[in-house]
C-alpha cells in the first residue's frame, strides 16, 4: 500500500492568506495529496533573544515573519476542500488557554466532517511565552500533559468535568462535538517526550533530518518504549519533511537529505518510505516565489513519488 503524501499550506510572506491558501488546498486536493498542514510561529523577535530552535546565534528565517493563526489558515482550507485532513505541524499548545483551543479544534473538526489532525509540540521560544502571557517556559511540558487532557474531555461525552493545575470545567454541555476522535501528535524524540507520546498520543510526528537510518532507529525505539510500557493500540506516524528545493539538482557530496531536485527529493523519499511509516508530508513553500511554483512543484512532485513506487 502506498504512503500517505500530503502538502503544507503557503504561510510565508511572499504568499496572499486569503486567496494562496484556498488556491493551493484545493489544488493539492485536487493532485492527490492525502494531508494539509500548517505549523506555529506566534511572533518574530527583532532583535531576537534566541537563536532558532533555542540555538545560540542561528538567526531565525525570514519566512517566520508575520506567520499566519494556524487554526484560521486551516478554516481556509477547509472551506476549500472535501476530502483532505488538515493537520498542524505544530500547533505550539500551551501558547494557549486549554479550554478554548479543545473547543476550536473541535469545532474546525466538526465544520470540516472530521478531518482535523492535532499535531501538538511545546515550543522553544522564550518571547512566544512571554507574549503569550500562560503559563512559564519551564512548565511547558506540564502544561502540554494538561493540554491534552482537557481536549479528550471536551471532545468527550457530556457533561464535561475536569480539575487540573490551571483548568477547571464544572460540570457542563460543551459542544460541538468533533465529527470523530481527533488524533493527537506528537514529535517527540527521546526521554520524557518519548513517554508522553506513548502514554497519551494517538501518533509520532518526526522530522526527517538526519537519514532513514536515523529515522528508522527512533522509530525502533519509540516501538520498543511502547512495548515495554504495555501500549497495545497501534501509533500512527506522519513524517515532516523540510525539503530544500531546487530547480536544479545539487552535486556537492555532503548533500542533505531532501535537498535538491525533484527527483533527488524522490530518491530520499524512497529510502524513508521502506521504514514502514504511514504519512510524509512536504514542507515546500518557504523556497518557493510564489503559490503557482508551489503547485507546480507539489504537483511534480506527487507523481514522480507514484510513479517510483511511494
Amino acid at each position: 500500500m502506498a504512503v500517505r503524501l500530503g502538502l503544507s499550506l503557503p504561510q510565508a510572506r511572499q504568499y496572499d492568506l486569503g486567496r494562496d491558501v484556498p488556491h493551493v488546498a484545493r489544488a493539492a486536493e485536487r493532485i492527490g495529496y492525502d494531508s494539509l498542514w500548517v505549523y506555529e510561529r506566534a511572533l518574530f523577535p527583532d532583535p531576537p533573544t534566541q537563536g532558532l530552535g533555542g540555538m545560540k546565534g542561528v538567526p531565525w528565517p525570514d519566512q517566520y515573519r508575520a506567520v499566519p493563526e494556524p487554526l484560521v489558515t486551516l478554516t481556509l482550507a477547509a472551506a476549500a476542500t472535501e476530502r483532505a485532513e488538515l493537520g498542524t505541524s505544530v500547533l505550539v499548545a500551551p501558547l494557549h488557554g486549554p479550554f478554548q483551543l479543545a473547543k476550536s479544534l473541535a469545532t474546525l473538526d466538526a465544520a470540516s466532517g472530521g478531518r482535523v489532525v492535532a499535531g501538538l509540540g511545546t515550543g522553544w521560544s522564550t518571547d512566544e511565552y512571554a507574549a503569550a502571557g500562560v503559563g512559564t517556559f519551564a512548565e511547558r511540558g506540564q502544561v502540554l500533559d494538561e493540554i491534552i487532557d482537557v481536549c479528550r474531555a471536551v471532545w468527550g461525552p457530556d457533561p464535561v468535568r475536569y480539575e487540573g493545575r490551571h483548568t477547571r470545567i464544572a460540570s457542563s454541555v460543551v459542544g460541538p462535538k468533533p465529527a470523530r476522535p481527533i488524533p493527537v501528535l506528537l514529535p517527540a524524540f527521546s526521554g520524557k517526550a518519548m513517554r508522553r507520546l506513548v502514554d497519551r498520543a494517538d501518533g509520532w510526528m518526526p522530522i526527517a533530518m538526519a537519514g532513514a537510518d536515523r529515522l528508522a532507529q527512533e522509530w525502533r525505539q519509540l516501538q520498543d518504549l511502547a512495548a515495554e510500557r504495555g501500549r497495545t493500540r497501534p501509533i500512527r506516524t506522519s513524517v515532516r519533511v523540510n525539503a530544500q528545493y531546487s530547480p536544479k539538482a545539487y552535486d556537492g557530496s555532503d548533500r542533505a537529505p531532501f535537498q535538491g531536485s525533484v527527483d533527488q527529493i524522490v530518491e530520499d523519499l524512497v529510502a524513508h518510505a521502506g521504514i514502514g511509516l504511514e504519512e510524509f508530508f512536504f514542507e515546500l513553500q518557504g523556497g518557493m516565489r510564489d503559490a503557482r511554483e508551489l503547485e507546480d512543484v507539489a504537483a511534480e512532485l506527487f507523481e514522480k513519488a507514484r510513479a517510483a513506487g511511494v
